[in-house]
């Protein structure tokens, strides 16, 4: 019987585990936004962990970019050039927050429509 329970907890394992580009893409979003503003909350104390945080989401979306500007991309072309467009703000905009010039709202809010457009909710 314990064999069968473990080849189940197995395969229940193996199936949590596979996850499409998507899915990945969304958690890593999520994982981000959740850390910036969580970081963020808590003050000049904490820079070092939103410098932190600032940084992963920009290290993201770097990787979104690089991703995005490969020719063999399938994604429309019009959808591309949105998201590379928000990866160049992403870049710009986390460098004036580490310089105390602006806050992380836009950074979350793009992260999150970014999130709602995986899960097929972008007119949300």
């Amino acid at each position: 019987m314990n064999a069968a329970i473990d080849a189940k907890n197995a395969y229940r394992a193996a199936q949590t585990t596979t996850r499409s580009f998507k899915e990945t893409e969304y958690e890593l979003l999520g994982q981000m936004t959740r850390r910036m503003i969580a970081t963020s909350k808590l003050g000049k104390s904490a820079f070092g962990e939103l410098a932190n945080a600032l940084h992963d989401n920009r290290r993201l979306w770097s990787t979104f970019n690089v991703d995005l500007a490969n020719e063999n991309n399938p994604m429309p072309k019009d959808l591309k050039d949105r998201l590379i467009y928000l990866s160049e703000f992403t870049r710009q905009h986390t460098s004036k927050v580490l310089s105390g010039k602006a806050n992380v709202a836009p950074l979350v809010e793009i992260n999150t429509a970014v999130m709602r457009g995986l899960r097929g909710g972008a007119s949300k």
